[in-house]
């Protein structure tokens, strides 16, 4: 395929968008991107820092001085040139990451970012409002669900193989806060796309998620 492909996966937190993005992208032979690890990058540069994180201006002008790259052919996420794959998924920087992403000079800021990153490459792109808002022409949009006892169960197994222990309620009320956040701001909310297929992951394996949007990648731009 030499048309350049976007592909757009979208949904909550702990419904599977990285791993089953970075599956997808690696049959496709696609980059690979994982909008959420970049606004972890600008959350973990604003915290090393000390600003806080309230402060609209001063975050926009860290998002719009960081220098974000996905290292190719592997998952490494690099700002300003250090590898911070470990450092993003520290347990303070998911909140962060999350307050930092309410402010609209932080979202234009990486969405200028990640339309740059689609604009020569066929790419998968995983995060929130990447069918809605990113890539609203994506030839293929996908959203992501699952119920949130099972989202926080993933996330807790996730955390558990590196070697975090975490109290399942509370895991679970910090998705459901989550949610709301992302789903009430005023810039960018998470929304499902218009012309995306739901795929509630709830019941199903990862192999199960991730042939079903490649049917649907099959359907949509495979001849």
């Amino acid at each position: 395929m030499k048309k350049r492909i976007v592909v757009a996966i979208d949904g909550p937190a702990g419904a599977g968008k990285s791993t089953i993005a970075r599956r997808v992208a690696e049959r496709l032979g696609f980059v690979y991107i994982d909008t959420g690890a970049m606004y972890r990058a600008v959350a973990l540069k604003a915290l090393r820092s000390g600003v806080d994180l309230g402060d609209a201006e001063r975050l926009e002008q860290i998002a719009r001085g960081a220098r974000i790259a996905f290292e190719p052919g592997s998952s490494r996420v690099l700002l300003d040139g250090e590898d911070v794959t470990q450092a993003i998924r520290a347990p303070e920087i998911s909140p962060a990451a999350s307050r930092v992403s309410v402010f609209p000079g932080v979202r234009r800021a990486m969405v200028e970012l990640q339309r740059q990153m689609g604009a020569s490459e066929s790419v998968v792109m995983e995060g929130r409002d990447i069918g809605s808002v990113v890539f609203p022409d994506a030839e293929v949009k996908i959203f992501l669900d699952a119920d949130p006892a099972v989202r926080a169960a993933r996330r807790i197994r996730e955390l558990e193989e590196k070697g975090q222990k975490l109290d399942p309620a509370e895991v679970e009320r910090e998705i459901r806060e989550r949610d709301l956040r992302d789903s009430t701001r005023a810039d960018s909310p998470l929304v499902r796309a218009p012309g995306a297929v739901v795929i509630d992951t709830t019941p199903m394996s990862i192999e199960q998620v991730e042939q079903a949007i490649l049917n649907v990648i099959q359907e949509r731009i495979i001849p």
